[in-house]
């Protein structure tokens, strides 16, 4: 889910840092009409030049990538915590690493001298365009997270590959590098196409140009920069402090559960508020991710919890529909949660009502995002018929008149063609990132050579799904729509007759292929908006992607072992269900595979009644959304996604959370949206930043053996058993 609306383009800092003389107040008067020139800015062609605007002549420095892929590392773990949480995760096109960027790197141009090689490689002057490099390199640094909350670990629930992941991890770089590398040599035609001809808006990644832009205006950037800095600073320090601490006393800092409570004091028959998930989690990150998700999603969100766990939960139980588990001796505490069952059987006659939901979840999930997709399908025919696209091989390599010195009538790219992504380049990467996938998911993941480029196709065809709506709406459906390719190998499973376990591994790795290409494409796609704007490089940037992808096949590899090791129910669910970590896309992932390769459907008749009708409801719904209902009134249309992915995810307290922060983030913007463009984003960054490194934090203290779980206490916990 997106973290940015159309409206965050018209964010620019209205502040001033002056107070006092009649000179200040003037200048700030001036200033104001400067700044309100650019409040509104033409989004679809790049920014104009300023007239004091310092030439660039080292967009492209070490200082830019290493800093940028740092910065990336941050919203990387962040996503990986917040993904195994509950499904959640935000683009890495997010706009605080330009913010951090400018904080560390502009004081460090201006403290290190420009001559010697620690000042060629560190010190100058720090400008928009670099400023962009950074945001590159942390795009791709900071991508492709989402596998590894998803079919990634859904592997592993199978037992399709090793005990741990930490024997696995040749394997797991191979499989990351084929879907990030892929993604990035094919988003170079995407870009002429969906930025330079259909001048798509890409809410989030205008709006980072728009926050460079401002950072780096000489007159109130510096002030500007200072202040968002700070905000994100604190925010980080007291959401990572919080987090920490927390996890040694987590009955009493950060889960409140009222139910247990009033049942301790007498209300013996309100423990069943407990028992279905309801509790208070003060939880930074999911108040942040409310901030931002905005209140349509975050309320859908509390909604689809409310109709799962306060009204469907309870009656499956009262009917005898759905069983839970007892989980204490003590107390009467009981589990909703459990996804395996010893007796197959129990799949569809004795099911949890978490298994029972996850059913209308998922198709609930799937038929939105392809029935958004099939309304709009007659838009993108349209532009595609109107692309003017050469399948012609020999015009790729081509040099363009305006190459040649001349002007081509037709090229509406204003980047000078020196500047631009070579055609050798991005064709020629292509062509050996298509031979290495190949090589690898054949020998490896024993995938014929066939079934390796149908994945990279459909990896490519997502992947304009994924552009087409991140460029509209700002949502990348590309997880959901990418189960499609679950079908599709499933049904060539079938055909081949391959056993159950060699069915779901081809299943999923062709998933994995499928989803991460596309996914990382369309976080590149915008990534390269956000250079248009701005005038950057493309060359440069696509460099720097390079050096992102790089880190982030290692880097998400070593998250995902660093989590998985200090919590194992992440792969290996317990019976009743209970993990820290619930993984709801891991359970969709895992469900799918298990339905398109069995013999018969585990699905309890009752749950894919009602999941026929919830799915045709849901479609009825987006096609009067978007045939009969004007636009304007969109917002009170519950977002169906939100409202399957709380089927899917028994966290109800993430969804009370982010339901209370979008309310807040409402009413601030109401009653100060100076300060709430100012300092909005920033404050909501820094949260889900600071509450996903203290989760990094916590695993390693987990691992060394010096966690809450061992030094903490259980006051507050259900069954006074620890619950951090």
């Amino acid at each position: 889910m997106a973290a940015t609306s159309e409206s965050g383009l018209n964010v620019l800092q209205r502040e001033t840092s002056s107070h006092g003389s009649s000179d200040e107040k003037a200048a700030r008067v001036e200033v104001a009409e400067e700044e309100y020139e650019m409040e509104k800015p033409d989004i679809s062609r790049p920014f104009p030049r300023d007239p004091g605007e310092m030439v660039e002549t080292h967009q492209l420095t070490i200082r830019a990538i290493v800093v940028g892929c740092a910065l990336g590392a941050v919203v990387g773990a962040s996503n990986i915590y917040l993904g195994l949480k509950t499904g959640f995760t935000f683009g890495p096109q997010v706009r605080h690493p330009a913010i951090f960027g400018f904080a560390i790197i502009k004081p460090l141009s201006k403290a290190l001298p420009e001559s010697g090689l620690i000042g060629r490689l560190f010190g100058g002057p720090f400008g928009p365009k670099e400023n962009c490099t950074v945001q590159s390199a942390a795009t791709a640094a900071g991508g492709i997270g989402i596998l590894f909350v998803s079919a990634v670990p859904a592997m592993y629930r199978l037992n399709l590959l090793s005990f741990l992941p930490k024997s696995d991890i040749g394997k797991l770089i191979a499989l990351t590098a084929c879907a990030s590398f892929f993604g990035v040599f094919f988003v170079i035609p995407l870009r002429k196409y969906y930025i330079v001809k259909q001048k798509l808006t890409f809410p989030t990644p205008a709006a980072t140009a728009v926050t460079i832009h401002a950072l780096h205006n000489s007159r109130t950037g510096a002030v500007a920069a200072r202040k968002k800095s700070l905000a994100l600073l604190y925010a980080f320090i007291v959401a990572f402090c919080f987090k920490v601490v927390s996890g040694y006393a987590p009955g009493v800092l950060f889960d409140w559960h009222i139910g247990w409570t009033l049942y301790r004091i007498g209300f013996t028959s309100i423990i069943a508020l407990d028992n279905y998930g309801w509790w208070i989690e003060f939880t930074p990150a999911f108040f942040g991710a409310g901030m931002l998700s905005g209140l349509n999603a975050s309320w859908s969100f509390l909604g689809g919890s409310v109709l799962a766990w306060g009204i469907i939960a309870p009656s499956l139980i009262k009917n005898g529909l759905a069983v839970g588990q007892s989980i204490s001796k003590d107390f009467p505490l009981v589990s909703y949660n459990a996804l395996s069952f010893t007796d197959v059987a129990d799949f569809t006659t004795s099911p949890s009502p978490r298994y029972w939901l996850l059913w209308p979840g998922i198709l609930m999930m799937l038929l939105y995002s392809f029935t958004d997709l099939g309304m709009n399908s007659a838009f993108i025919i349209t532009h595609l018929r109107n692309a003017n696209i050469k399948l012609d091989p020999r015009v790729w390599f081509r040099r363009t008149p305006i190459a040649e010195g001349g002007v081509d009538e037709e090229d509406e790219d204003e980047t000078p063609p020196e500047d631009r992504v070579p055609t050798l380049w991005w064709t020629v990467g292509l062509a050996a990132s298509t031979v290495m996938c190949c090589a690898i998911l054949a020998t490896i993941f024993h995938m014929n050579v066939g079934e390796a480029i149908l994945s990279l196709i459909l990896g490519f065809v997502f992947s304009f799904v994924g552009v087409q709506s991140a460029g509209t709406t700002d949502i990348n459906p590309v997880t959901a729509v990418a189960k499609a390719s679950q079908l599709v190998f499933g049904g060539i499973a079938k055909g081949s007759h391959l056993a159950q376990a060699p069915a779901q591994t081809v299943n999923l790795t062709a998933g994995i292929i499928a989803a991460g290409s596309a996914a990382q494409s369309t976080d590149m796609t915008g990534d390269l908006k956000t250079g248009y704007l701005l005038r950057a490089k493309p060359r440069n940037q696509f460099v720097a992607q390079l050096c992102g992808a790089v880190v982030a096949m290692f880097l998400n590899v070593g998250l995902f072992i660093l989590f998985t090791t200090a919590s194992q129910c992440i792969l290996y669910p317990p019976e009743d269900g209970n993990c820290t970590y619930q993984g709801p896309s891991i359970s969709a992932w895992v469900a799918v595979a298990v339905a398109v390769t069995s013999p018969k459907l585990p699905i309890p008749s009752s749950s894919g009644y009602t999941a026929i009708g919830l799915g045709i409801f849901v479609v009825i719904s987006v096609v009067v959304k978007h045939l009969w209902i004007p636009k304007k009134y969109w917002q009170y249309i519950p977002n169906w996604n939100a409202v399957g992915l709380a089927f899917v995810a028994p966290q109800i307290p993430f969804s009370i959370a982010m339901a209370i922060g979008s309310v807040f983030n409402y009413i601030w913007m109401k009653r100060n949206p100076a300060s709430f463009d100012m300092y909005m984003f920033a404050v909501a960054a820094g949260m889900l930043a600071g509450e996903g490194l203290g989760g990094v934090l916590q695993a390693l203290l987990a691992i060394a053996k010096v966690d809450g779980s061992l030094f903490g206490t259980a006051i507050g916990c259900p069954g006074f058993e620890f619950c951090g």
